[in-house]
């Protein structure tokens, strides 16, 4: 009775949030909301092992749940549409470049080693860096760079959704000007699929070296079995490299690398009916490391928080837009993609959509404007958050 108490609690509380979210449009980020719930309800009526009473406690909170999601990442990446975009991959690369060398060498010495250690992965990119620098630095006794790492998570789409949506208006104001006099080039139509804000791939299928199982004998069980499998040689890898090799990253390139031969099918989770759970008891996992905080803790690290991300945005900017210019690429898009770091999908698409409707007249130009602007974000947020936060993550975690 306690386990099904728990497990209604807790998803009535992400339901809430979800719905703030999608109420509006993602400008209170639906992560937000859960972790107020969250906090209101440890500071009150909340026993502090509710998620483990629920069943989402480790290992299926964190080890599975998380090498689940990693290496599904791994099948949603269009190689070619990110080769496609290479321009926007290098700056936000550049970008993020930026950011930790400025937290590094600015913020390391006004807020700590330790804060700045945990703070960086979750400010680059989403969930699962946050995850990761949670583990462990709970695992090392730090509570409070723990917390930290949650805090980043949950406000620091607030630092970018407001200089991303002025960045895209600006950007949009100067399409439509070329539109409206012609000397506008043509861009192809693009559209987005799925929940994790895939762009439709513009290819006709290739042929893979391994051929697709039939689907009447492609079950959820054997699609959880190959991602697991891809897991488990993680595992031995960073064993015998002696822990030098994150899991969590070499999972990310083994996925890759296994979609694009045909071992794994693409978009796995979703094709086995999986994702939206295991994505539910991680987000789950991840505020259950907000039971040991305090008005205390939270007073305390308010400081560390809002420097990391203030500098941290500068560092970003200043590299994104020096990358920019170099590859001749808008100073606006260049940092309104490096940005996406600070939220990922849907929000980018959904500030996207904003400015567009906001700034066209016709439908035409709405069209234009989605289609010359959107493919970028939505390449920007997926390397920063699905793949680069993840490697930044694993180099971190051996810093704490």
């Amino acid at each position: 009775m306690q386990a099904i108490v728990a497990f209604f609690i807790l998803a009535a509380l992400y339901a809430v949030g979800d719905f703030v979210g999608t109420r509006t449009k993602a400008w209170v980020p639906s992560v937000f909301v859960v972790a107020c719930l969250f906090l209101a309800g440890y500071w009150t009526f909340f026993p502090k092992d509710i998620v483990s009473l629920a069943g989402m406690g480790a290992p299926l909170g964190g080890t599975l749940a998380i090498l689940f999601c990693i290496t599904h990442m791994g099948t949603i990446i269009s190689v070619r549409e990110l080769i496609s975009q290479w321009k926007i991959i290098v700056i936000t690369l550049i970008g993020l470049t930026g950011m930790v060398l400025f937290c590094w060498f600015i913020c390391v010495p006004l807020v700590g080693r330790s804060y700045v250690v945990a703070g960086l992965p979750p400010l680059s990119g989403g969930i699962v860096a946050a995850v990761m620098v949670q583990q462990a630095a709970a695992q090392k006794g730090l509570e409070t760079a723990s917390v930290l790492a949650i805090c980043m998570y949950v406000i620091q789409g607030f630092a970018g959704y407001p200089l991303t949506a002025l960045l895209l208006k600006k950007e949009g104001k100067k399409l439509l000007r070329e539109y409206r006099s012609g000397s506008a080039v043509a861009v192809q139509n693009v559209k987005v699929e799925g929940s994790n804000g895939k762009l439709a791939a513009q290819e006709p299928e290739r042929k893979k070296l391994i051929p697709p199982v039939p689907e009447k004998y492609n079950s959820t069980a054997l699609i959880l079995a190959k991602l697991s499998s891809v897991g488990v040689l993680s595992y031995l890898i960073q064993v015998w490299s002696g822990g030098i090799l994150n899991m969590a990253v070499v999972a990310l390139v083994l996925s890759i690398l296994a979609t694009e031969l045909g071992y794994l099918d693409k978009d796995s989770l979703h094709k086995a009916g999986s994702f939206g759970f295991l994505m539910f008891v991680l987000m789950i996992f991840v505020f259950s490391g907000l039971a040991k905080a305090t008005p205390a803790m939270l007073g305390s690290i308010v400081f560390p928080l809002v420097t990391i991300i203030v500098i941290g945005v500068i560092g970003m900017s200043v590299f994104a837009l020096i990358a920019g210019k170099l590859l001749h690429i808008s100073p606006y898009m260049a940092v309104a993609t490096s940005l996406t770091s600070l939220y990922g999908f849907p929000p980018n698409y959904v500030l996207t959509d904003e400015a567009a409707k906001a700034l066209a007249e016709t439908p035409e130009e709405k069209e234009y404007l989605m289609n010359a602007m959107l493919p970028q974000m939505i390449v920007g947020g997926f390397v920063t958050v699905t793949i680069t936060s993840v490697v930044i993550a694993g180099v971190f975690v051996n810093l704490l």
